[in-house]
């Protein structure tokens, strides 16, 4: 009969111990970066989360650092993410592994991007998080496939998609979100300008999609 109380007790204390809210880490590059000022996308997804009245339910984490490559991920991780204990992982990357073949003569090969990539991602899970992948989304916002680097971010972002499937991780398929959103809203084949300021970082409108996008994926692997 002792029990019973006991019991009802245990189950009092954990009804008023307080959650730990679920701690985000977005992980990338300088469109990450941004995304932690004023109107950017993570910056967003706070106010979405304030409307809905889930601010007590998340933290929210950014670790993007302008220039960086997957490699530069990889070898940061354990003191930028890891050490941070998020409980998901949004993986932002691959527009400069891309891009900087281009404008600094670096970049990263395919085989290479897919190696580290791959290791990023057994790490972050071997760490406890959640890992949610996503595909770089724009060098140039034509909708003809005429920006220079259009076959380049097609392939790594299909990279991507094939490592979400061997992982069975969500995909934020960003490349997609964008294309499809550009065909909708950029009828003059404008190479910046909807959803970035300079083909690549995001304006308004760009940091909304990607705050839209990943809102969803967020707050469905809780």
């Amino acid at each position: 009969m002792r029990t019973f109380p006991i019991l009802l007790l245990t189950f009092m204390w954990l009804a008023l111990t307080p959650s730990k809210p679920t701690r985000v880490v977005f992980f990338g590059d300088s469109i990450t970066q941004a995304g932690v000022r004023p109107g950017g996308y993570i910056t967003r997804i706070g106010d979405m989360l304030k409307k809905n009245n889930l601010a007590n339910d998340y933290e929210l984490i950014g670790a993007g650092i302008g220039g960086n490559k997957i490699y530069d991920l990889f070898l940061r991780m354990d003191e930028d993410v890891i050490a941070k204990q998020p409980t998901i992982t949004f993986v932002y990357v691959g527009v400069n592994d891309v891009w900087h073949k281009r404008s600094h003569g670096t970049g990263t090969d395919p085989d290479k991007f897919v190696k580290f990539y791959d290791a990023v991602i057994k790490k972050l899970q071997a760490a406890g998080s959640k890992v949610i992948l996503c595909t770089p989304a724009v060098i140039g916002e034509k909708t003809d496939y005429s920006n220079d680097q259009d076959g380049d971010l097609q392939q790594y972002s299909k990279l991507i998609r094939d490592l979400a499937a061997k992982h069975n991780l969500p995909l934020c398929d960003l490349r997609k979100a964008f294309l499809d959103y550009n065909l909708k809203n950029n009828p003059k084949n404008e190479e910046k300008g909807i959803l970035t300021t300079d083909r690549v970082h995001l304006n308004d409108a760009g940091n909304q999609l990607v705050a839209d996008e990943m809102y969803k994926l967020m707050v469905s692997a809780k």
